[in-house]
């Protein structure tokens, strides 16, 4: 199993044992490593809320697509109950007058 060590414990390790130039070059090395882990964690981030995003605006296309349709479909039967009412009071005015006339 490999041992893992801290930056600090490498910028050590360099230095005693190449000097000066070797623990700065470690240290630079170390702080570009760390740097580019947060800019990739960042831009990994961003992707994802991106994506996110677009997944969150699709499904509220397709809710709002969908309540449409069902408003549309309430609307229509609505109209052919409406239909039915009025075919039916005109069909019992029709028969009560009938009755009057006997």
């Amino acid at each position: 199993m490999t041992e893992r060590t801290t930056i600090l414990q490498e910028v050590g390790q360099a230095f005693r044992e190449n000097g000066l130039t070797a623990a700065i070059t470690a240290l630079v090395g170390g702080c570009l490593a760390i740097a580019a882990t947060v800019t990739r964690k960042a831009f990994t981030n961003e992707a994802m809320l991106e994506r996110l995003d677009r997944e969150l605006n699709l499904e509220r296309e397709r809710t709002d697509k969908q309540r449409a349709d069902d408003r549309k479909a309430d609307a229509d039967r609505l109209e052919r109950i409406e239909t039915d009412i009025r075919a039916m009071r005109d069909l019992m005015f029709e028969a009560f007058q009938r009755g009057r006339t006997d």
